[in-house]
């Protein structure tokens, strides 16, 4: 798989929210919130064209009732893969490119607030996010096909921000 890094399409948040849309129709109410998170949320940076979705559930069991409706939507589910309390569904588009991905998590899970924090201190630290959106770019010449390579790369910027995304958001949603 090569890794390709592209200028922010604005076009992103209109496939969020259609697809947002598809899986709030075939999920129903097991449905709490969906969240668009990753660096197509993060307007003006480079990224790779991939929707990443955040679900937040009630109950992540009831979800696992409901697989077959994601697989209907096509999507693949993978379990947790990698990270425990979560459940993780890709979708390729038509030429077999990764197109979506959801994280589903139950509402009280703190990896919900690690997300939406990264995503919207990023949106309100332009030098930040352009650095980041920078380093993409660069891992991915480094790395077009490696993404082992890419991730350990980005590593270090990400754990870096997301601490202090997350004391800055604390911070706002206490006020």
């Amino acid at each position: 798989m090569r890794i390709v890094v592209v200028e922010h399409d604005p076009a992103w948040r209109t496939e969020f929210e259609a697809e947002s849309q598809r899986i709030s129709r075939v999920l129903g109410d097991r449905v709490f919130r969906l969240h668009h998170i990753g660096s197509t949320a993060i307007p003006g940076i480079f990224a790779k064209p991939v929707i990443d979705i955040l679900m937040e559930v009630e109950n992540i069991v009831e979800l696992d009732a409901s697989i077959s409706a994601m697989e209907g939507l096509g999507y693949e589910s993978m379990g947790e893969f990698g990270i425990p309390g979560r459940r993780y569904f890709r979708r390729n588009d038509a030429l077999g490119n990764r197109s979506h991905q959801v994280h589903a998590f139950e509402a009280k899970s703190p990896e919900i607030s690690r997300h939406l924090a990264f995503r919207d201190y990023m949106i309100a630290h332009r030098t930040e996010a352009q650095a980041y959106g920078e380093l993409k770019r660069s891992l991915a010449l480094e790395f077009p096909e490696d993404i082992k390579g890419y991730m350990k790369g980005k590593d270090p910027f990400i754990k870096e921000h997301e601490a202090r995304a997350l004391a800055w958001w604390m911070t706002r949603k206490a006020k």
